[in-house]
């Protein structure tokens, strides 16, 4: 499975591996059971250098490119999706987009934190009645003084309550829509912005989903991040990396249900011999072996093209398109290779199903990567 990595990747993905494997394994279940964000955890990743990947040395980050990136989304996602996404959303959405486009004071004063992951950061672009259609957002800036005032309210904010800074997209300028919408970054404490924890969902229970809420929040022009009226493009450019690490979360799923499944059916017998020996078994797990590697080989060639820095928006839809929809269809057939003991939480593959279904829905659902792929094709015939 590490064919065509190089040494150091090599080493990268054995390093992450055997963290997982005594911290994060063993505990998985509980957080998911007790929707618990595993703090401590998260500090180890920052300390061990998974929470700076993409953030230039110089600010205390790794340096490293995005199949690097992709990698470490992946091993850590095969081991928790919670995690996974923790380590997904933190890297390229909120760092991402502060290492991308904030001022040098900026990156001076929060990209050193991030790294080292003294502070998670946060992404606010979904609102309560918007979210595939992120420019008809509600939030809004408006000028007061020599500053700004927001005012308005994001949903499904992942690290929206232990953040230590967010980036949030409001519209400044309705009359020119897209091009009136601009990014600014906050700090948790600042009057009127207030934070919600949002629990009972589905899947992804230790992963923190917030609510935010801004009721006359003061802004400076310092705050901004990005030039005015630029938030919405910058967005684009953020989402399409951030949709290579869904991918390769998605990956992740893939291959933590193939081996979980693998080694239930190696041992579980049915009419006298284990079930790996009926033909139905061996499909499945050819089936989900074979859409692993196609969804990995989609998402490295993404990758490879971020790092190179030439377009790879049509090619990020497509690898986050075909690894979430097959990572439900694989942890969907570890479920039933796994009878009924799939349907307890005796083995992680019910856990695995759960948490896959927010990647065909976050970074962009699949009606919206489809559209996006058929918009670069008809754009280049």
């Amino acid at each position: 499975m590490d064919v065509d990595l190089n040494a150091d990747q090599k080493i990268l993905v054995q390093t992450v591996r055997r963290f997982c494997e005594e911290k994060v394994r063993p505990f998985a279940r509980e957080w998911d059971k007790t929707s618990t964000f595993p703090h401590q955890v998260v500090r180890e990743l920052g300390q061990l250098g998974m929470l700076g990947i993409l953030i230039d040395e110089k600010y205390g980050g790794a340096g490293l490119g995005y199949r690097e990136f992709a990698l470490v989304c992946e091993e850590v996602g095969r081991y928790d999706g919670s995690l996974g996404l923790t380590v997904a959303s933190h890297n390229g959405l909120g760092s991402g987009h502060l290492a991308t486009f904030g001022s040098e004071s900026q990156k001076q004063k929060f990209l050193p934190k991030l790294a080292r992951g003294e502070i998670l950061g946060a992404w606010a672009l979904t609102e309560p009645g918007s979210g595939s259609d992120s420019a008809g957002m509600r939030t809004t800036a408006i000028r007061h003084g020599n500053g700004w005032r927001l005012n308005g309210a994001k949903m499904f904010i992942t690290q929206g309550t232990v953040c230590g800074c967010v980036v949030v997209l409001a519209v400044t300028q309705k009359e020119k829509k897209h091009h009136g919408i601009t990014a600014f970054l906050l700090e948790p404490g600042k009057k009127g912005f207030l934070q919600k924890s949002l629990h009972d969902k589905l899947g992804m229970r230790a992963s923190d989903t917030a609510e935010l809420v801004f009721e006359n929040v003061e802004l400076t022009d310092a705050d901004m991040l990005g030039n005015e009226g630029q938030g919405f493009a910058n967005t684009m450019a953020i989402l399409d990396r951030g949709r290579i690490s869904l991918a390769a979360l998605g990956c992740g799923m893939i291959r933590g249900s193939l081996e979980e499944s693998l080694k239930y059916a190696k041992q579980r017998e049915a009419f006298g011999k284990p079930i790996s020996d009926f033909q139905a078994i061996q499909w499945k797990l050819a089936n989900m072996a074979t859409e692993y590697h196609a969804a990995r080989l989609l998402t490295w060639r993404a990758a490879s093209l971020a790092d190179q820095g030439v377009p790879f928006s049509k090619e990020a839809s497509m690898a986050k398109l075909f690894a979430s929809e097959a990572a439900m269809r694989a942890t969907s057939e570890a479920v039933q290779i796994h009878g009924g003991y799939g349907y307890t939480q005796e083995f992680p593959v019910e856990r695995y199903l759960r948490d896959a279904k927010l990647l065909e829905i976050g970074e962009g659902t699949s009606e919206v990567q489809r559209m996006v792929i058929a918009r670069h094709l008809l754009n280049s015939m």
